[in-house]
C-alpha cells in the first residue's frame, strides 16, 4: 500500500503491522487521533540493528528508542513502547489494528508474517490519516488441524494459549536445550504460516540469548 508515512516506516527497516483510530477506552492520550503499530517483520529490522550496533553487547530496546524516537519526531508523532513501564496494552491494540489473531501458543499470529514479527513501538498521531480500514482476515490456526506448534516443543512448554515460561527457560539453560538456543524456538519454527519471513539464525540466537538472560535474572 502506497502512503508516505508507511513508506518512511518501511525505509527505516520497520513494518507497519496495523493501525486504528482510537476510542475513549484504549489507554491512549486524549489527543491521539491515529495509531500505527510498527515493529520487525522478518529479518529487515535486525539487519539494520546488526549494522549499527554490536549485537553481542547492545540492548535491542535501547537501539529501538534511539532510532524510533527520531522517526516519530519526523512524522509528527509520539512513540510509546511495549517495554515501557507500566506495560501498555499492545495486544489489545493489535486486535484494534486488525494485526492478527491469538495463536494456540498465546502469541499474536499475523495474517502475512505468521509468528515472525514483534511490536517495537506504537506511533501516536494527533491527526487521522486516510488509510483504509484493515482486515485481520481468517484465523489461520482454525484451519490448521494438526497444530504442529503445540507438539514441537521438546519439553511440552505449550498448551492451548498457555506457556510455561519457567520450564522453557530451564530447558534452554541445559545441554539438551542447545538446539533451541542455536536454531530458535521449535514451536515457532513448526508453524507453517509466514515461513518466508522466518528470522535468520543470527536473529533467532540473539533473541534466545536475551530470553535466557532474562530468565536467569529472575531466578
Amino acid at each position: 500500500m502506497e502512503h508516505p508515512v508507511l513508506t518512511r516506516i518501511q525505509r527505516d527497516g520497520f513494518a507497519a503491522l496495523g493501525w486504528f483510530e482510537p476510542s475513549g477506552d484504549d489507554h491512549l492520550p486524549k489527543e491521539t487521533r491515529f495509531v500505527i503499530l510498527i515493529g520487525n517483520a522478518g529479518p529487515a529490522m535486525f539487519r539494520r540493528f546488526s549494522r549499527e550496533r554490536d549485537t553481542s553487547v547492545s540492548l535491542l530496546d535501547d537501539w529501538t528508542r534511539d532510532v524510533i524516537n527520531p522517526l516519530a519526531n519526523d512524522l509528527g508523532a509520539k512513540a510509546v513502547y511495549p517495554f515501557d513501564k507500566p506495560p501498555l496494552p499492545f495486544l489489545k491494540w493489535a486486535r484494534l489494528g486488525k494485526a492478527g489473531h491469538v495463536s494456540p501458543l498465546g502469541l499474536n499470529i499475523h495474517p502475512v508474517y505468521g509468528l515472525w514479527h514483534a511490536y517495537r513501538a506504537a506511533l501516536l498521531f494527533p491527526v487521522a490519516f486516510d488509510l483504509p480500514a484493515r482486515s485481520s482476515g481468517l484465523h489461520p490456526c482454525e484451519s490448521c488441524a494438526e497444530k504442529p506448534c503445540l507438539q514441537a516443543c521438546p519439553v511440552s512448554a505449550f498448551a492451548i494459549q498457555s506457556y510455561d515460561v519457567r520450564k522453557c527457560g530451564q530447558h534452554i539453560a541445559t545441554k539438551s536445550g542447545e538446539d533451541c538456543m542455536t536454531g530458535g524456538c521449535q514451536a515457532r519454527l513448526a508453524c507453517p504460516v509466514g515461513q518466508v519471513h522466518r528470522y535468520a539464525p543470527q536473529q533467532m540466537q540473539f533473541h534466545m540469548k536475551a530470553f535466557l538472560k532474562a530468565r536467569m535474572n529472575e531466578l
